[in-house]
């Protein structure tokens, strides 16, 4: 099978072909890797991102005979499995955060470059972003972080969790209310 054929594949059609057929598996590599790397990029140092990336498409792989396209997509499956290794994770991905949140603030950028300014005022929120992320449940977190950074929609994340689309909404509203109060509080006594 080409590149060309697993991109045009619909995620049944690449579900059916790998049933019959594992090494076709790497099709659905091809497709979400990317995706899975950057998610887990996000939560994650480099290295337990590349590992998490690697291992979900382990079990993903080992667990393909169990991948029902009736029950949904290939992307929130493995977004789910993805968040799952993350979890397992949570005691690293948390001190990470925390170091983050205690790094001090980078000197202000030369007022004539906007770029470098926006950059400098982005690296200057990152401790209090982390701050605010750390101080979020793992609910809270895993529903936040799929949408910002796995772009899913509601009823995708919903599936990825094993959540009603319901509880994804208002998981994601505690959590950008308590991000919004961290960083306001951290802004005005910044």
């Amino acid at each position: 099978m080409t590149a060309d054929v697993g991109e045009q594949a619909s995620d049944a059609e690449l579900a059916a072909r790998f049933s019959a057929d594992p090494d076709s598996f790497t099709a659905v590599y091809d497709r979400y890797v990317q995706d899975i790397h950057r998610y887990a990029a996000g939560r994650l140092d480099a290295q337990s991102a590349e590992d998490v990336a690697a291992e979900t498409f382990c079990v993903a792989f080992d667990r393909r005979d169990r991948f029902d396209p009736g029950r949904g997509n290939l992307r929130p499956w493995l977004f789910g499995i993805a968040t799952h290794l993350v979890a397992q994770h949570r005691r690293k991905e948390a001190r990470h955060y925390q170091a983050l949140g205690r790094m001090g603030r980078e000197r202000a950028a030369e007022p004539h470059d906007g770029r470098v300014a926006a950059s400098v005022t982005a690296q200057r929120m990152q401790p209090q972003l982390a701050k605010a992320l750390a101080g979020l449940s793992r609910g809270e977190r895993d529903v936040l972080l799929l949408v910002a950074l796995a772009q899913l929609s509601y009823e995708e994340v919903a599936e990825a969790l094993g959540i009603s689309p319901g509880t994804v909404g208002s998981r994601l509203s505690r959590a950008r209310t308590k991000l919004q109060k961290v960083l306001n509080k951290e802004a005005f006594h910044g």
